[in-house]
């Protein structure tokens, strides 16, 4: 039978005279047990030990007078083996803490007894096991590295473990070291900007977390953060001047069993850069720019010579109202300005907000001087008499006054000088009747039905606009043949 499991004894064949059997098994309490016809039991054991095992058994007639004995075997199987294991760390004065971990195959919950470390000198420390767990133990002593502590555990009386605990030794370790290491910054180190600086904590190449670390560096002022899980503390500083700085970083408070607090990290040369230059370009423009019409205007950004993507730039000059347009991904921005009169003008371009590395914001451009013209010949445009005709089969023969008549007029006007692609809108009696868009005659013609109160007018509009100038004409609208 496995060891800790239960087992049963019964006596039979008790002599003459016997009226109780006492069990004995291996240390365990004694059981009495009355004898009934020559029998008595049966008794019940917990198996402990290993290999075959005496369970003995002895007669007591009414006077407690023994009368006889008997006795038999089980065989146990012995306790799987468990494993101790256990972590000795020195801490603050030298003082060393054991750490032990209990593992048992056939479970913990039976491993309850005493923990007992065995120190250099003879001395001894103990810590109780409850389920198989144990908790951190002072031993309570500085110990150098190298010596050596015994560890044992001892079941609690009564108590079967299902496993068994071989003695281990363990060597007290060397030191905790504990390291600071500044890690390089990674992107260019400028003149008055952030720039963030990171640093690690090891013990002994285990990283270190929540411990303050301050960061040192010629000019800069010191700034104090907290180490991560990771052991890495990274916060951001910034540099006044530019050249060679040399930057450390301080371990000031760090809860752990290495002796962290005051430890400095070797130097790190960081280089510091001016500021990078803004600088924008005002484009002259490629097309002849003429009074009232739209004229393309661009300018390109640079930050050291890299196009400023998403910079806000304004164009000025001229009397022709500002415009803002964003720059691309070249750094050029592009829009339209109409300037209102002819003769010289000064154009700039300023940017005015920019998400950069560089100083763009308020950076004005060199102006550039452009010639406005007066533009080509003049732009006209003319309503050609119109017509409208009626369906008369629809209409009723007394229509009374007001009464909508279906009537499809058509309409027509004239662009001079010809251009095609112009939209001419169409109004009747003040009403907006449609749009039409001039061929390549400069001709625009729109049919569409009108109501009585709208051909009773007699009259129709056109308006269109070319290069920023409004256009307007009125032409007739009569009957396509006499009523």
């Amino acid at each position: 039978m496995a060891a800790c499991s239960a087992f049963t004894a019964t006596a039979t064949g008790a002599p003459v005279g016997a009226v109780t059997a006492v069990f004995f098994y291996d240390g365990a309490a004694p059981q009495s047990l009355p004898v009934v016809a020559g029998a008595a039991g049966p008794a019940t054991f917990t198996a402990v030990g290993s290999g075959a095992q005496l369970v003995l058994v002895t007669y007591l007639n009414a006077v407690a007078a023994v009368v006889g004995t008997d006795s038999g075997t089980v065989t146990v199987n012995a306790a799987p083996a468990g494993t101790i294991s256990t972590t000795l760390s020195i801490g603050v004065g030298g003082l060393v803490t054991a750490q032990t971990t209990l593992t048992c195959s056939a479970g913990l919950t039976s491993v309850n007894g005493t923990l007992t470390y065995t120190l250099p000198g003879g001395g001894t420390v103990t810590a109780p096991v409850v389920n198989g767990v144990v908790g951190p133990a002072s031993l309570g002593l500085a110990l150098t590295a190298g010596q050596l502590v015994g560890v044992s555990f001892t079941p609690a009386a009564g108590t079967c473990a299902a496993c068994t605990f071989a003695p281990i030794t363990v060597t007290v370790p060397a030191p905790l070291a504990c390291s600071v290491v500044v890690i390089q910054p990674v992107a260019p180190v400028v003149v008055g900007q952030p720039t963030v600086v990171s640093a690690v904590v090891l013990c002994n190449g285990v990283p270190v977390a929540g411990a303050a670390v301050t960061f040192n560096g010629d000019g800069a002022a010191p700034v104090t953060v907290t180490t991560n899980a990771l052991g890495i503390a990274s916060g951001s500083m910034t540099f006044p001047t530019a050249g060679p700085v040399s930057l450390t970083a301080t371990v000031t408070a760090a809860g752990t069993t290495c002796t962290c607090t005051n430890v400095v990290s070797l130097p790190v040369t960081v280089t510091v850069t001016p500021p990078a230059t803004c600088q924008v370009f005002l484009l002259p423009p490629v097309a002849p720019v003429v009074v009232g019409q739209p004229t393309v205007v661009s300018a390109v950004v640079l930050c050291n010579g890299v196009p400023v993507a998403g910079a806000a730039v304004t164009f000025n000059g001229g009397g022709a109202a500002p415009v803002t347009v964003t720059t691309n991904a070249l750094g050029i921005a592009s829009g339209s300005m109409t300037f209102p009169t002819a003769g010289p003008v000064s154009l700039t371009a300023t940017v005015t907000a920019a998400g950069t590395t560089c100083t763009c914001t308020n950076v004005v451009s060199l102006p550039v001087p452009i010639t406005v013209g007066v533009g080509g010949p003049a732009v006209s445009l003319q309503a050609l008499p119109s017509c409208w005709q009626g369906h008369w089969e629809h209409a009723p023969a007394t229509p009374s006054h007001g009464q909508p008549y279906p009537f499809t007029a058509t309409l027509k006007a004239q662009l001079t000088p010809a251009a095609a692609g112009v939209t001419v809108n169409f109004l009747v009696a003040g009403q907006p009747v449609g749009s039409a868009v001039t061929d390549a005659s400069g001709i625009a013609i729109l049919t569409t039905d009108l109501n009585l109160l709208q051909v009773q007018s007699g009259a129709f509009t056109a308006t269109a606009t070319v290069g920023g100038t409004p256009l307007q004409s009125t032409g007739t609208l009569l009957p396509c043949r006499p009523l």
